[in-house]
């Protein structure tokens, strides 16, 4: 497999690391993070600018065509500038289900907005006790004469706090685990019946718990056929988690090359504590991670475009596996190897620590993918 990126995804990574060099610098996120929206809108319409917003969708609606492995330098740009913009939700998932199973009406109405920068979308699925179930859903949705009533809740909502558009899975029959009757919507933020609760992660994104009481929605909101959802979601979030993987790369390699410039200028007896040869062990195994990584994304990013389902699967959770491994393995190194200053706010590695941490639960945990892995075959 060649792991090289091809020179259109050479510049396209230039570009946006050139932006993120200059505007989305660490105190710039500072503001950001703590400002009242807890992203920008600027750099949301600077992503639509340079294209980033349609990258993965088609040309018909004014994307690009471009498949995971394109967007691989993208998020690994944005793994290193740890931007807290709604990337992932609105072009990784919510984008994705109207791309790949919506109505022609629903594309041509959503797709173009999300493209151009004026529509951000949040998936609406966790529930309480679903841990990562993807057929666990209790929120209802009742058939009625002005389309469905929407009944239940859902948790940890990632953007929830700043999208316009929710797309939310809802069950039309069966029982809470049955993998059979669950359905998608898509239910405007600011509809009757919708309430949400924000709050900041650990990582300093926003999200909400978000319910639904008696949201009645158009017929035409469903999403592909009642009830048949299912292979849809995990469809879309493994294409999800491979574009996660690769963004655990960019703040793996952050992490190494901020340790290796402390291990190169913290001095102590007088010489750099690079000079111990036990330290450069480690750090020798951290920059190892990280190329390992770095093929197991590649390889997700691959297969999540090309390969049946079965396969994807499997490839996806071993992807997932190693990579939470890494992220672990890497952000506690980063930590130790700084010392007491590796905890502080002000330092960008606390930081990148944090979203590493995160990553490893996003979209199922190492546990939750051995099981799937195995499960597989």
């Amino acid at each position: 497999m060649n792991f090289d990126h091809t020179e259109e995804q050479r510049l396209l990574a230039n570009s946006v690391q050139q932006f993120l060099g200059k505007d989305y610098t660490f105190e710039a996120r500072k503001e950001i993070i703590e400002s009242r929206d807890g992203y920008s809108d600027q750099v949301w319409a600077t992503f639509a600018e340079m294209g980033l917003l349609g990258l993965p969708f088609p040309s018909d609606v004014g994307g690009f065509d471009g498949s995971a492995v394109d967007l691989m330098p993208v998020m690994e740009a944005i793994g290193d500038g740890l931007i807290v913009e709604p990337y992932i939700a609105s072009v990784g998932l919510g984008g994705q289900f109207i791309a790949r199973g919506g109505s022609e009406a629903q594309k041509k109405s959503i797709l173009p907005a999300l493209i151009e920068g004026k529509c951000k979308l949040a998936f609406a699925q966790t529930e309480r006790e679903a841990r990562y179930d993807l057929a666990h859903v209790a929120c209802r949705a009742q058939k009625s004469d002005n389309g469905y009533t929407l009944d239940g809740e859902k948790y940890v909502v990632l953007h929830a706090p700043c999208a316009d558009t929710f797309i939310v899975s809802a069950r039309t029959a069966g029982n809470t685990t049955d993998t059979h009757g669950i359905s998608l919507f898509v239910v405007n933020r600011h509809a009757p019946g919708v309430m949400l609760k924000p709050y900041r992660t650990l990582d300093n994104l926003r999200a909400a718990d978000v319910s639904f009481s008696a949201t009645v929605v158009p017929a035409d909101s469903l999403i592909g056929t009642a009830g048949e959802a299912l292979p849809l979601i995990e469809e879309v979030v493994d294409y999800a988690t491979a574009l996660l993987c690769a963004e655990a790369v960019g703040a793996i390699k952050f992490a190494n090359d901020s340790t290796l410039e402390y291990l190169k200028t913290r001095k102590q007896f007088g010489v750099p504590i690079g000079s111990f040869q036990a330290l450069q062990h480690r750090m020798v195994d951290m920059t190892i991670i990280h190329e390992q990584a770095k093929s197991m994304a590649c390889l997700a990013c691959v297969k999540v475009d090309s390969a049946e389902a079965d396969e994807r699967r499997r490839v996806i959770s071993a992807a997932k596996i190693h990579i939470a491994d890494s992220c672990r393995k890497v952000s506690q190194e980063a930590v130790q190897l700084h010392g007491g200053m590796g905890m502080t706010e002000e330092l960008k590695v606390s930081h990148t620590f944090r979203r590493l941490t995160m990553i490893a639960q996003t979209f199922g945990d190492a546990d939750h993918h051995l099981e799937r892995f195995a499960a597989c075959g």
